[in-house]
């Protein structure tokens, strides 16, 4: 029997990797339709009838947030036919307040104590059997991060799911239980007795006002007395009247303050049951034992080492990338990638075209445009593979988490909050989501700010630029140093720019940053695997799509102009570099070839080194130097000094980014005059911060 199943639960629960167990490979992301919160769905990989639906990570379902809304109005419109709420079982008292609302909707639910080993390991003890009974749901005990429990819980689930006609699951009941020691359970009936009878009273009250009869009115009711916004508006005048009075008598009741009544009553009622079958960890000398990861964050997170630890990691993960000793495991792979490249897949691509007739242009267009321009590209999947595989690494080990609260008192110095870095740190995989991630900062001032500085990150797209240039230009010297530098400078702009922002453009205090630090855990290969391949299979696919047409394009324009084919210098592409490139003459590079690059790379930053492979001919001598440390590649070595090449590599780090970021900036500024705004400022900094980078480097180079 074919079923859905969704998982909700708080940030940093082990929901992602609770996903990617239960769906393997078979899962696809997106957009939930009318907003920019992530969509991940996926089947069973043990059986394909059963769908998988992954909810944004949320703390509670009351609408704060997109992430809130996206989930509450999934559980509630689309009602799936079980809810899997995973819970950290080392928090169990803070995750239970979004168990107690899911509960309420009376949607079945099974929930999954995750992170079992960390329970144990702390000394903690669960009496699941007594949870149980308490809340009215099955309990399986899970360990997501090597996959124990996992075919117990989904099994669970889909017993649940087949127990249950459809049609009337919202109108399932389960017995009050009342212990001896006075502790009531939930009745899903209405899920109210977690609540005194002053505000049963009241839901009652309200439910009985609804002229509609739906099962999940008595939800309506309690949120409707909680005055959620988005619950009343759906209300019927006739039934506003009279619903208005008992708000009124319940607010006099509680001092104005309903709301958070009713969220003080969940929450003793979880410390209640909590105080009953949780045993806390062991103590030492009336204080709780400290973890492991208590211990590690007394160093990382110190104040005076905090920052040179994140500086040496960062650094230790470019020299893995992008280093040529013996660590550098990039430059490796990328070699093996290269040869086969322009070798083998080259020559036999080109070798057929030939065996089969075709005209000199063609094979021109395959080999100088496509194979050229693509190959120029390809050639670097290796490196980003790699980075994004270190990336996933430091991510999943909760390390990251502590970089953004460390940078918190850094950040709040400039006008911003530690919860602006987070999507600031997304920007170094994709400026896309990232953007999109800037939505969840409460604080207009905070948005707006980090949504103009996130695009100074490097993102993947830029890597290929940096990776040519500093093969190229660079070759005796250390590559590592010159890109990390590179990304250094992308995030000291960023927060120099915050400064200016905060102090003239966007006046205002930073919010507040609160979050919960996950505890230390040893990646998964299975988990890091899928995280990389999420971001590496966009590369990619932009590479066989975006890249490919725009390959396609440059060698057109740069093989033609109005009277037919003629010399590249001749063509449509020069006409229109020639008509710009005193722009970025100042900065070291008035060559119409740099100029076209800049152009193309605002369709895709990746675009840029595959534009120069059409424009130069050069993609075999590129990737040649990288493996080799050669810079004899015919015409760039003529267009670029080191001085020019590393302003080009600046002005592209800070430049207007692709268009699909533009997009994401029109989506979440939700006005073309601050997108316009926006793309002015980061082209005014981009040309001056590059204007002086090309200064200095003459004196250094």
């Amino acid at each position: 029997m074919g079923c859905t199943i969704a998982l909700a639960g708080n940030p940093n629960c082990g929901k992602t990797t609770v996903f990617n167990e239960i769906t393997g490979s078979k899962q696809h992301v997106g957009n939930w339709p009318g907003v920019t919160v992530e969509k991940k769905e996926g089947k069973y990989r043990k059986n394909k009838d059963v769908n998988v639906v992954d909810l944004p990570g949320i703390y509670s379902l009351s609408p704060y947030s997109a992430e809130e809304i996206v989930a509450r109005n999934y559980i509630i419109n689309e009602k799936p036919d079980v809810l899997i709420n995973i819970i950290d079982a080392t928090n169990i008292e803070r995750n239970m307040y979004l168990s107690l609302q899911i509960l309420e909707t009376k949607i079945p639910t099974v929930i999954a104590l995750n992170m079992m080993d960390e329970v144990e390991a702390r000394g903690m003890k669960i009496n699941i059997p007594k949870l149980s009974k308490y809340l009215g749901v099955k309990i399986v005990p899970i360990v997501a991060r090597t996959g124990n429990g996992m075919k117990e819980l989904m099994n669970a689930a889909i017993e649940v799911a087949n127990s249950i006609d459809t049609n009337q699951k919202l109108s399932v009941s389960s017995n009050n239980i009342n212990e001896s020691d006075g502790t009531k359970a939930i009745n899903l009936d209405l899920g109210l007795n977690v609540f005194s009878e002053s505000i049963e009273g009241y839901i009652q009250d309200i439910y009985s006002k609804f002229e509609s009869s739906e099962d999940i009115n008595v939800w309506k009711a309690l949120k409707v007395l909680e005055e959620d916004e988005l619950v009343s508006e759906t209300l019927k005048v006739s039934e506003k009247v009279e619903i208005e009075k008992i708000l009124a008598k319940a607010n006099e009741e509680f001092n104005d303050d309903i709301e958070s009544e009713i969220a003080d009553q969940r929450y003793k009622f979880i410390a209640k049951i909590v105080s009953k079958t949780v045993s806390k960890s062991k103590r030492v000398n009336g204080k709780r034992e400290e973890t492991v990861s208590d211990k590690i964050d007394k160093v990382i997170t110190n104040r005076l080492l905090a920052i040179p630890i994140f500086l040496a990691v960062m650094y230790l993960l470019f020299s893995i990338t992008f280093g040529e000793s013996i660590i550098g495991v990039g430059v490796y792979l990328q070699g093996i990638v290269c040869d086969f490249w322009d070798g083998p897949l080259t020559e036999t691509i080109i070798g057929a075209l030939e065996s089969l007739g075709a005209s000199e242009w063609a094979i021109s267009l395959v080999g100088d445009g496509i194979l050229a321009g693509v190959g120029g590209v390809v050639s670097f999947l290796p490196q980003i593979l790699v980075l994004f595989l270190l990336m996933s690494i430091l991510e999943d080990s909760g390390y990251m988490a502590r970089v953004a609260f460390v940078m918190d008192k850094i950040f709040r110095k400039f006008g911003l909050s530690g919860k602006s870095f987070i999507p600031l740190l997304m920007g170094f995989g994709c400026s896309v989501p990232a953007l999109m991630a800037s939505r969840t900062l409460e604080n207009e001032k905070d948005r707006k700010i980090t949504m103009m500085i996130t695009p100074f990150m490097s993102c993947g797209a830029k890597l290929p630029i940096y990776l040519m240039f500093a093969a190229t230009l660079f070759p005796n010297s250390n590559q590592t140093n010159i890109i990390y530098s590179i990304y250094m400078l992308g995030l000291v702009v960023a927060v120099l720019c915050a400064l200016i922002l905060s102090k003239f453009v966007l006046k205002g205090e930073a919010s507040n940053f609160i979050m919960e630090l996950p505890q230390y855990r040893i990646p998964t290969l299975k988990s890091v695997l899928i995280h990389a391949w999420e971001k590496v299979k966009g590369f990619a696919v932009k590479a066989g799509t975006i890249i490919l047409a725009s390959t396609i394009l440059i060698w057109l324009l740069s093989n033609f102009n109005f009277s037919g084919m003629c010399e590249m210098e001749d063509s449509i592409l020069a006409s229109m570099g020639r008509s710009i490139q005193w722009i970025f003459a100042p900065l070291g590079f008035g060559d119409w070839r740099a100029s076209v690059g800049v152009v193309t790379g605002w369709i895709a930053k990746e675009n840029i080194v595959s534009t120069f492979g059409v424009l130069f001919g050069a993609s075999d001598a590129i990737t040649e130097a990288a493996m080799e440390g050669s810079a004899a590649i015919p015409g760039v070595v003529d267009v670029f000094t080191q001085a020019s090449a590393f302003s080009y590599m600046v002005f592209n780090l800070l430049c207007m980014p692709c268009f699909a970021a533009v997009g994401a900036i029109k989506r979440e500024m939700g006005s073309w005059k601050w997108t316009l705004r926006t793309v002015g400022f980061q082209m005014l900094v981009a040309w001056i911060v590059a204007f002086g980078t090309y200064m200095v480097c003459q004196m250094i180079f």
